[in-house]
C-alpha cells in the first residue's frame, strides 16, 4: 500500500509539472509609464504591443503565442528592482527594457541571476555593456562614448567653441555622459569652464546659470533628461543668455519641447539616427498613427527593432533558455525599423549610431547626419 501511494503521489507531481507547462511566451516590458519620463516609457509598450499582435498573427513565435508582461518602473532605480523581480515571478523569458539607465542598472543584476536576457532600447550609458559584468544584456542604441564623441565633434567643427559649461544630473546617464563630453573636449582642447551637477526636479537653477554666465562659457552641455533641461534653458534665455545649448538623446524628445515652449527653439541634441525612411520603419509609425491615434514618440523605433530581434532570436532558435536567446541575438541578423542589425559580443548593436539635431520651428530636424 505504502508502494503505490509513493507511485500515485510521484504521477500527481509529474501531472502538476505538466500543467504548469506555459502555454505562451511572455516578453517583459519594463520602463517608465508614469512620472515625468513616461514620454520615452511609453513608445516602448506601443512599440512591443505592435510586434507582438504582428506575431501572433502569424502564429507567434517557437509555435507559441506571445503574452505581454508591463511593469513600470518610472526611471527610478529604487523601483526598477521591484519591476524585475516582478518579472522574474511573472516567469518571463527576456525583458524588453529597461528605458533609463539607472533603473536599467539596478535591475540587471537580477536579471542576470535568473538567467533572463535583457534588451534595452534607450539606455545608452556604455559600462552596462563595456564593463563585462552583464552577459544578459543588449541594446538598440548606441552608447554614451559615440553619442558624446559626435557631441564635442559638433561642437567644435560646427559651432567653433573654445569655452564651453558641461552640466550634468548627477545620474548614471547624464553624469556619464557629461564625464565623456569633457574628457573628450579636453582632448581636443575644448576649455571647459564649469562642470557642474544640479539636482533633479529642483524648481530653480538660478544659481547654476549665474555661474555659466561669470565662467565665460561660449556654449553648454547637459548631461541628463528633459524636466531639468526645459528650465535650465528657459532661465538661461530669461537672462539673455543666447549661447547654444547641446544635450543628449535624454532631451531629443517632442516633450522637451511642448514642456520648454519657446525656450526650446535653437537647442541641439544628440539622438538616434534618423531611419523614418526606412520601409519597416514607415510601417511601424503608420500602424502606431493608426492603433493610438498619434506620433510614436521617443525611442518607438529603437524599442520596436529590440522587440523584433528577441522574437526573432526565439524563432530562429526554437527555444526560450537564456543560451538559446542570447546565441541567437548574437549570431543573427534580423530587419528592424533601424535597418538590418545584430549583436556583438559585448551585447551592443551593430550598425547603428547618432545624428545631432536642432529644433527649429518647433520640430528636431537633422543637422549632422
Amino acid at each position: 500500500m505504502k508502494k503505490l501511494l509513493l507511485i500515485a503521489m510521484a504521477v500527481l507531481l509529474v501531472l502538476a509539472g505538466c500543467s504548469k507547462e506555459s502555454k505562451t511566451i511572455k516578453l517583459g516590458v519594463a520602463g517608465a509609464h508614469s512620472g515625468d519620463l513616461a514620454s520615452y516609457g511609453i513608445p516602448s509598450v506601443h512599440a512591443a504591443e505592435l510586434v507582438v499582435e504582428m506575431y501572433n498573427a502569424n502564429g507567434g513565435a517557437a509555435g507559441k503565442k506571445i503574452e505581454l508582461v508591463v511593469e513600470d518602473d518610472q526611471c527610478k532605480p529604487e523601483i526598477a528592482t521591484n519591476t524585475a523581480s516582478k518579472l522574474v515571478g511573472a516567469e518571463v523569458v527576456a525583458v524588453m527594457g529597461h528605458i533609463c539607465s539607472g533603473a536599467t542598472k539596478a535591475a540587471l543584476g537580477i536579471y542576470k541571476d535568473s538567467k533572463i536576457p535583457t534588451i534595452s532600447p534607450s539606455a545608452t550609458n556604455p559600462p552596462l555593456t563595456q564593463s563585462g559584468d552583464y552577459p544578459n544584456f543588449f541594446r538598440t542604441i548606441a552608447p554614451d562614448d559615440a553619442q558624446a564623441n559626435l557631441a564635442v565633434d559638433f561642437i567644435i567643427k560646427s559651432l567653433n567653441l573654445k569655452k564651453v559649461a558641461i552640466l550634468h544630473d548627477k545620474g548614471d546617464y547624464g553624469k556619464g555622459f557629461a564625464e565623456l563630453c569633457k574628457a573628450a573636449a579636453e582632448a581636443n582642447g575644448v576649455e571647459v569652464v564649469l562642470f557642474e551637477g544640479v539636482n533633479p526636479g529642483a524648481p530653480d537653477y538660478s544659481a547654476v546659470v549665474n555661474k555659466i554666465g561669470n565662467s565665460g562659457a561660449a556654449g553648454v552641455v547637459w548631461g541628463g533628461y528633459h524636466p531639468e533641461a526645459s528650465k535650465l534653458v528657459q532661465q538661461m534665455k530669461d537672462k539673455g543668455m543666447n549661447i547654444p545649448f547641446v544635450s543628449d538623446d535624454g532631451v531629443k524628445d517632442d516633450t522637451f519641447i511642448e514642456v520648454a515652449g519657446k525656450y526650446a527653439e535653437g537647442v541641439y541634441a544628440t539622438g538616434p539616427i534618423d531611419t523614418s525612411s526606412n520601409p519597416m520603419a514607415i510601417k511601424a509609425i503608420a500602424d502606431h498613427k493608426a492603433k493610438y491615434g498619434d506620433e510614436p514618440g521617443a525611442f518607438f523605433l529603437n524599442a520596436y527593432a529590440a522587440t523584433v530581434a528577441v522574437l526573432n532570436a526565439i524563432e530562429k532558435s526554437g527555444k526560450t533558455d537564456y543560451d538559446s536567446i542570447t546565441n541567437a541575438l548574437r549570431s543573427e541578423y534580423v530587419e528592424t525599423p533601424l535597418g538590418k542589425i545584430s549583436f556583438d559580443s559585448r551585447g551592443d548593436a551593430i550598425g547603428i549610431g547618432f545624428s545631432v539635431y536642432q529644433v527649429q520651428n518647433g520640430k528636431y530636424v537633422v543637422v549632422n547626419q
